[in-house]
């Protein structure tokens, strides 16, 4: 599986199910009085300008896995690390724009200067414009990783998104942990600290150490080029409400690992944002000699779906999104002359 490091999920819940036992009632006494708009501002910039480090736990389903993570910041200097703990081995780590993702087990390293279309590797970035789309309250404390929280609830206004429930740090604002929720309240995915260090001295070196000792690796450059969809022919004519169009690339995408299943070929990037989830559409020639049928599958809250279109195209949508939202996409995605 894919090392993961989300932190932002998307339905609607009734709301007498929102009175977990953990949670004790907000109130003026616990709670700090902010709006919705100063809660979004207060974990971006957590999310962003904190030093921290610690263990992430992914769960979704009987998938359970975990990564030690980190973040640090000096100046206008930012650094990042990934390192999966369990199953296939994988490392990332990233200064400002270059990411170097280290599969030690078969001694492959690749190296890319991250497009505008990606996320940061630990947290993500948050618009306050999804206020447009969710409804931000919240909704009681708890205590998580050693730390009091604040718990806080996302509901969508509509039904292509999905609920959230997530912990802010109530000392920092950094977001704890964060639940994707189904419609009947149930928890699709999960991922939270279960340790973790706020502040302290920056650890720079403990990302630039590593992307230098490339000795003894295959090392495989992955160089997206900026583009625009209407200028490679392509068209959405109606996304669902509130998406809008973030960036677009023409990129390899596949396994760069030897004696993979899946081989790296060259495709269209196109990447959605309602400000908290993304959805991203993938665009490469249909291959005759690839037995591929259409198929609809999730993860967790991860929903894809793969169908080719007209017979010489194929397209992968996919997203922490209702299949129904990604069924929406296929159905806009228009080839122009």
């Amino acid at each position: 599986m894919q090392m993961r490091a989300l932190w932002w999920l998307p339905l609607v819940v009734s709301a007498a199910w929102w009175a977990p036992a953990w949670a004790a009632p907000a109130s003026a006494a616990d709670v700090p009085a902010l709006d919705a708009r100063a809660w979004l501002e207060r974990l971006r910039g957590a999310a962003t300008q904190r030093n921290y480090q610690g263990t992430m736990v992914f769960t979704a389903g009987a998938v359970v896995s975990s990564s030690r993570v980190g973040h640090f910041c000096v100046a206008d200097q930012s650094y990042e690390r990934v390192e999966a703990l369990d199953g296939r081995q994988q490392r990332i780590y990233r200064h400002n724009d270059l990411v170097h993702t280290f599969w030690p087990a078969s001694r492959v390293a690749t190296v890319e200067r991250s497009a505008a279309v990606q996320q940061p590797v630990v947290l993500p970035e948050v618009d306050p414009r999804l206020q447009e789309h969710y409804e931000l309250r919240v909704i009681g404390s708890d205590r998580l990783a050693g730390r009091a929280a604040h718990v806080l609830l996302l509901s969508p206004r509509d039904e292509y998104r999905f609920a959230q429930r997530l912990w802010a740090d109530a000392a920092t604002g950094l977001m704890l942990r964060a639940d994707v929720l189904g419609p009947d309240g149930t928890v699709l995915e999960s991922s939270a600290f279960s340790d973790i260090e706020i502040g302290g001295r920056p650890l720079g070196e403990s990302v630039l150490g590593p992307m230098m000792k490339l000795d003894g690796y295959r090392v495989v450059t992955v160089s997206p080029s900026r583009t625009q969809l209407d200028r490679e022919g392509w068209a959405l004519t109606s996304v669902p409400p509130g998406f809008r169009l973030v960036g677009c690339v023409r990129r390899t995408i596949g396994d760069p690992v030897p004696q993979a299943s899946t081989r790296p070929g060259d495709v269209l990037q196109a990447v959605f944002s309602d400000g908290l989830t993304r959805v991203s559409v993938f665009i490469e020639p249909n291959d005759p000699a690839r037995a591929r049928q259409s198929l609809l599958t999730h993860m967790g809250a991860t929903h894809t779906l793969m169908k080719p279109l007209v017979d010489r195209w194929w397209v992968t949508v996919m997203g922490d999104v209702p299949a129904a939202t990604l069924k929406r996409f296929a159905g806009a995605l228009e080839r122009r002359p």
